[in-house]
C-alpha cells in the first residue's frame, strides 16, 4: 500500500537499476520486488535489525539479494553499485550522520541515488508526518533514534556539490504524508 513501491518499481522500469544496494533495507520488499522484475541484477541490502534481515533473506530465497547488519550511523566499505537507496532513512540519524551517509552514497552509485523523505515545505503534511514519526518511534520497530528532517534545499545542493543532478515528485498518493522521492543521477548537472 505504501506509494513508494510503485514510483521505485516504475522508475525502475524505465532505467533499470543494475547492481542495488538498499541502505536501511528493513524487511526487504523493494529489493525483492526489483529483482522478481528483473529491474535489477542484484540488491545488498543494509540494516541494523537483525529481525527483519531475517524475514529479507527468507523472502529473497533464490533470488540475488545479500543481506547484512550494519548500523548506517557508523561509517562502514560500500562497494560500488549503479543505484543506492536510501527510503525513509536520512531524517533517522542526526546531521553528521546523514551527511557522511549521503556522501557515501554518492561516492559508491555509478548511476542514481533513490531516496524517499519527508518535505518540509509540505507545511501541515510535514508537521503531521513528522508528529507521527516523534510520537510512535519508540514503538516502530523500524526507527531510528531520531526525527531530523533537513530541507531538500539543503541535500539538493550536497548531491550537487558531489556531481549528482536531483529531480523531486510527490511520493504520498493515498496518505496525509509529507514525502517526496528524491532521483539524483550522476553527471547530468
Amino acid at each position: 500500500m505504501d506509494p513508494v513501491h510503485a514510483d521505485v518499481l516504475a522508475l525502475a522500469a524505465r532505467e533499470p537499476f543494475g547492481r542495488v544496494i538498499d541502505l536501511g533495507c528493513g524487511r526487504g520488499q523493494l529489493c525483492v520486488a526489483l529483482l522478481e522484475a528483473g529491474l535489477a541484477e542484484t540488491a545488498l541490502g543494509l540494516d541494523r535489525q537483525e529481525a527483519a534481515l531475517a524475514q529479507a533473506r527468507h523472502a529473497a530465497a533464490g533470488l540475488a539479494f545479500e543481506v547484512e547488519a550494519r548500523d548506517l550511523a557508523v561509517a562502514g566499505r560500500l562497494d560500488e553499485a549503479d543505484t543506492v537507496m536510501m527510503i525513509d532513512v536520512l531524517y533517522q540519524l542526526d546531521w553528521a550522520a546523514q551527511m557522511a551517509l549521503l556522501r557515501q552514497a554518492a561516492s559508491v552509485a555509478r548511476s542514481r541515488i533513490v531516496l524517499r523523505m519527508a518535505n518540509p515545505e509540505r507545511l501541515w503534511r510535514f508537521r503531521l508526518t513528522r508528529g507521527l514519526e516523534r510520537l510512535f518511534r519508540r514503538v516502530w520497530p523500524n526507527s531510528g533514534t531520531h526525527v531530523n528532517h533537513l530541507s531538500l534545499r539543503h541535500i539538493v545542493a550536497v548531491l550537487a556539490e558531489l556531481g549528482f543532478a536531483a529531480e523531486i515528485a510527490p511520493c504520498s498518493r493515498g496518505t496525509p504524508f509529507a514525502n517526496v522521492l528524491l532521483v539524483a543521477r550522476r553527471g547530468e548537472i
